[in-house]
């Protein structure tokens, strides 16, 4: 787990503000569950043999009561806990957005920690291909939003319980004849979830995994349909797609559409956003029936290949600086400041060292001031307040220009100070 520290938590509050007006124009709406959940939900939502159950998941014990708690190893589980315990789909499909921490005890990897960060969308109430599509199309548009480079889109379709049940029968006999090339994981998954065998990393099995059956093969017409709806709405958009017969994700919840965007810049780590669709979870834990959609990326990762590929991401700076010669004129100067603040100008305040040499020399300020990357200084000499004034100083066009505004006045020339944001 690790600290996010200024200046690099500005590259966090840029893509968080991207995301926020992205969100804005697709109308999804934000919601905020609690970072603890009972253990039983995520049993119950990811399934018992999955990798974050069995092995990834921070449990414990509440010594007050006994109850059986777990910090959050992803966050659509409680989404949809907290639609279903509020009611949320009584009048209509809801479209929501959460942004926060996630902690699965993992081994650290490159734009990975135990404690890392997920953005997602989730639409819930809405049965239709043209809501997986939009949620691909958001994701797809906030990469233009950050100018991210390099990033494909693979599709597949699990199909409905009982096409994947008969693709199950199929698939365990098939690995059953080649169980002497199975690793250990993949014989303990073979009767328990061999759909995630399909999703190994070891290259040592990629040849049998490549010869499976596949699970498209047993898809009827209704799933085919909905997959194809998809596809058509993605190509009328010029979203360019891939199919991956072997896309499968990492928790049990998903039905029909399921969908990665992966870089090969991060290394075997390569997905930086993932969902599908998730029909069956209200109901699995407690709700009523209702279908659901969505999505979720890793932001530690989103960041890690904006870095990657040299995006330049704007360093906050203040409109201007505030050098204060005297102490005695901070009463005149502050409030001065503050009404420039009123005016949505930022403003950056010298403070006085603590040497013990009061507020330093101009010339320290001064530096202090370039150093800010403010566009212009504000000196609250003796002489300028005497008569009223504040001297304002460029540092940015080159010229040093200098003019005079009233004190008096703050809201008439507040404006020319900005920055253009």
């Amino acid at each position: 787990m690790n600290d996010i520290l200024p200046p690099d938590s500005a590259r966090w509050e840029w893509l968080e503000s991207k995301v926020r007006a992205l969100m804005e124009r697709y109308a999804y709406r934000n919601i905020r569950t609690p970072i603890v959940e009972p253990t039983p939900l995520f049993v119950r939502g990811l399934g018992e043999v999955t990798d974050i159950v069995e092995k990834e998941m921070y449990s414990f014990e509440d010594r007050l009561n006994g109850e059986q708690l777990t910090l959050r190893p992803e966050a659509t589980a409680g989404v949809v806990r907290a639609v279903a315990e509020h009611s949320m789909l009584y009048d209509g499909g809801k479209r929501l957005y959460y942004m926060g921490p996630m902690f699965r005890h993992e081994r650290p990897q490159r734009g990975r920690y135990r404690q890392f960060h997920q953005i997602g969308a989730e639409a819930l109430g809405f049965p239709g291909a043209e809501l997986d599509a939009e949620l691909i199309l958001l994701a797809n548009a906030l990469w233009k939003e950050l100018g991210l480079q390099n990033v494909r889109l693979e599709l597949n379709s699990l199909g409905q319980p009982e096409e994947r049940k008969a693709h199950r029968a199929a698939l365990i006999s098939y690995l059953e004849q080649h169980s002497h090339a199975l690793d250990e994981e993949a014989r303990r998954r073979l009767h328990s979830n061999p759909l995630r065998i399909l999703d190994t990393k070891n290259p040592a099995m990629q040849s049998i995994v490549e010869a499976a059956p596949r699970l498209i093969d047993f898809l009827g017409d209704e799933s085919l349909g909905h997959f194809n709806v998809v596809k058509a709405i993605l190509d009328a958009n010029g979203v360019a797609w891939s199919v991956n017969p072997r896309l499968v994700r990492g928790m049990d919840y998903y039905n029909l559409t399921v969908f990665e965007f992966v870089t090969d810049q991060l290394g075997s780590q390569g997905t930086i956003c993932g969902g599908g669709r998730y029909d069956y979870l209200i109901e699995q834990i407690g709700g009523k029936a209702a279908p659901a959609v969505g999505w979720a990326l890793g932001v530690e990762r989103v960041l890690e290949l904006l870095k990657e590929q040299g995006s330049a991401v704007p360093a906050p700076v203040p409109d201007a600086y505030a050098v204060i010669p005297d102490a005695a004129a901070l009463p005149l100067a502050m409030s001065t400041i503050e009404r420039l603040r009123s005016h949505g100008v930022s403003v950056q305040m010298h403070g006085a060292s603590p040497s013990g040499e009061g507020m330093g020399s101009m010339k320290s300020q001064f530096k202090k001031a370039d150093a800010s990357g403010a566009r212009h200084a504000l000196v609250f000499g003796a002489d300028e307040l005497a008569r009223g004034m504040v001297l304002c100083k460029a540092l940015r066009d080159g010229s040093g220009a200098q003019v005079e505004r009233s004190l008096g006045g703050v809201s008439e020339w507040a404006t020319t100070l900005q920055f253009s944001r």
